[in-house]
This record gives structure tokens, sequence and C-alpha cells, in this order.
């Protein structure tokens, strides 16, 4: 529960924002959002805010870097609302889909791992494979299922240059060779990773020319320093809301 002001305490919106490099507007808009406690109001009706609301601020602009915008958000309003475990829950949430990122972003390295020296060539231009005849090739529909997204997704990848299928010539089917499951898989990890499809195009073309891993390296090196900050925010965003949940009581 809010503490009652107490003499000396008070803090002007100015001075909450001032602290934080924010404007006066953002303090109010986060107390509206419900991010802030309900601020007291002086005799003349101006906003009076405590050390409290300080601590909720520092709070919120923690967890922000750890758990996104919304997240964090909706973190502070449970709080606020005395509805702790909800809050927990979202934070664990969060922690679960870091790991997930990190299990994803093993995954990108083992294939890497995959094709190193000795990988299965791609087929040669003007050889594809009949239909269905690779021990690897696939269809639109089971490809998208163990990839887990739409199948206009993966015609989304194909007019980006990102796969290449090729059309049975019977029925018109898009087929997929093991080259172009080995594309969706990396493509679809690197989306997870953050990346843009402009992005991801000149590393799968760099895959495709076997000029060498080094560009999908660097953006998984990358990839794995923002992992690794966004843990260390999560550290620095539990310690300032641990701090917050103690001075409400």
């Amino acid at each position: 529960m809010v503490r009652n002001l107490r003499s000396g305490e008070r803090l002007r919106p100015i001075d909450l924002a001032r602290g934080h490099g924010l404007s006066t507007q953002a303090v109010r808009n986060y107390e509206e959002a419900g991010i802030l406690p309900a601020a007291a109001r002086t005799p003349h009706g101006y906003r009076a805010y405590t050390p409290l609301h300080a601590q909720a601020l520092r709070a919120f602009l923690a967890l922000v870097p750890a758990h996104g915008h919304r997240t964090a958000t909706s973190i502070m309003r449970a709080v606020n609302e005395d509805a702790t475990e909800e809050a927990f829950r979202l934070i664990d949430e969060s922690h679960l889909q870091l790991l997930d990122d990190r299990r994803t972003l093993q995954a990108v390295e083992s294939a890497l791992r995959d094709l190193g020296p000795g990988a299965t060539p791609e087929p040669r231009p003007g050889h594809p494979p009949a239909a269905g005849s690779g021990p690897g090739s696939t269809f639109i529909g089971p490809l998208a299922k163990k990839l887990g997204i739409r199948p206009a997704t993966l015609r989304k990848w194909e007019r980006a240059g990102l796969v290449r299928p090729r059309r049975d010539p019977q029925t018109g089917y898009r087929v997929y060779d093991e080259a172009d499951v080995r594309d969706a898989r990396l493509t679809h990890q690197l989306r997870r990773g953050g990346y843009l499809l402009e992005q991801i195009a000149p590393l799968i073309a760099q895959v495709r020319a076997a000029g060498g891993l080094e560009p999908l390296e660097a953006a998984l090196d990358d990839w794995r320093g923002r992992l690794s900050a966004r843990a260390r925010a999560m550290l620095t965003g539990a310690a300032e809301l641990e701090t917050y949940l103690r001075e409400r009581g």
C-alpha cells in the first residue's frame, strides 16, 4: 500500500523528470498508465510525488530493457494494483522467452556447424531433383508446420529470395529440398533473433555461395551479446523492483 506523505518528502513532476532525463508529461503519462501509483494532490490541485514514486520510476526504467516496454508496463501496473503474483508470472514468462531465445541461438550455431566443410552441396542449377526424391524434400505445409509458421510466411520469404523452392512439374506444388529447408531454418532462427529480412538476405547468399560463414558468425556474436545484455538488465530490473516492493510494504 502506498505510504502517506510526510513532511519534506514531496516531489514535483519536474523533480522526477529531471532525475531521469524525462519530460514532465512523460511522468504524468506513466502515472495515468498505472506505471506509477496515483499521486496525492496539494490543496491547489498539484501532483505531489514521494520517494516511493521515484523508486517506482527507477524500477520501470530498469525493467524496460529487460522485458520490453509493454511487459514492463504490465508488471508495474500489476504491482500497483497489489497483484504481485501476476507481476511474477509476467517476469517468469519473460525469463522463459530469454531461455527459448538462447536455445534458438544454440540451434543456429549447430546449423552453422552443419554448414561447414563436408556439408551436403546444393543441387546444380538446371538439375533439380525429382519431386520428393531427395531424403530431405518436403512441401510447404509440412515445412511451415515444422517451423511453427504459416505457409504465407514461407511464400513471403520466397519473394525476398531467402528460400528458393522448385515446382513439381506435374502438380506445380513447391518442393523444398535439403538446402531450402536449411535456408528456411536459418531464416526462421535469425528472425527469432530480431533480424530483418533485408539483413538476413546477404547472410543466406553468403552461405549459398560458400564464400565463408563470417557474416553469419558476426550476426550471431551480436545476437549473443544482446541476449547477455538482456540477462544483465533482468538482474538490474529485479533488484530495482524488489526495492520498490519493499518500500511499498
